[in-house]
């Protein structure tokens, strides 16, 4: 199977990789979903839009305590540093994420559509204004905009709010004109995200899986299925390619 997927992506007009919490957990982040995800410790509604609007400061002291002192120091792993190796040999024409973690291009990937924002930057629920996290201090919440002193929120998508234009467009676009998708740690359970995969096998793409378990797409649009940790079976796969 190793060596089918590597011909896929060697003869591949355009390649682009889809991703989802599983690439990021050997970082140390757990998913949101699951047995061991952070639904199970932590209230969904406190990333709900509505309630960060009525209740900025108890939603920062959750926010701040998961994403920026639990895994402010997360780094890449070797999945994320595959894919930026695929890139830069031409292999891979981009990545669509689901994360909002910015391992991606703290890999070195240089085209990352990040399909639900990045908690890399705050956007001022007042005027707009993005500014990066780490030049706010979140030592009293909620943090304050420079410019307006509006409330500062995470340039992430919460729960009731849309997906921003830009990385929505991309992503479908690619859907649309790519002829190979590497699926990698998604569950194929979040939407809108979740049809854009199967958008692609519409228009033709062919599909290759990595997962630790099957998935939503795995008996429905996956071609090529490596069960595996998305660094072991991203390495197998580098390997597979070099290997002709």
């Amino acid at each position: 199977m190793f060596e089918e997927a590597a011909k896929l992506i060697r003869t591949s007009r355009r390649t682009i990789a889809f991703t989802g919490a599983g690439i990021s957990v050997e970082s140390g982040i757990p998913p949101f979903r699951g047995e061991n995800g952070l639904w199970n410790r932590y209230d969904p509604a406190t990333f709900d839009i509505n309630y960060f609007m009525s209740n900025p400061q108890q939603s920062w002291t959750v926010m701040r305590d998961i994403f920026y002192d639990l895994f402010g120091n997360v780094k890449p792993n070797a999945a994320h540093y595959a894919l930026a190796e695929l890139e830069a040999r031409g292999m891979l024409q981009g990545i669509i994420t689901q994360n909002v973690d910015n391992l991606h291009t703290d890999a070195g990937s240089a085209v990352v559509h990040e399909f639900h924002g990045s908690l890399k930057k705050l956007v001022c629920i007042k005027c707009n204004k993005k500014i990066p996290v780490e030049k706010v201090s979140l030592d009293i919440l909620p943090p304050r905009c420079t410019k307006c002193q509006g409330i500062l929120k995470p340039d992430a998508v919460f729960f009731g709010e849309g997906i921003p234009e830009n990385p929505y467009t991309s992503a479908f676009r690619e859907a649309e004109r790519s002829n190979l998708f590497i699926l990698i740690g998604s569950t194929g359970e979040v939407a809108p995200a979740n049809m854009i995969p199967r958008m692609a096998k519409g228009n033709g793409a062919k599909i290759i899986e990595i997962n630790i378990a099957e998935s939503s797409y795995t008996g429905s649009v996956t071609d090529i299925f490596l069960q595996g940790k998305a660094t072991e079976m991203m390495e197998l796969l580098v390997e597979a390619i070099d290997s002709e």
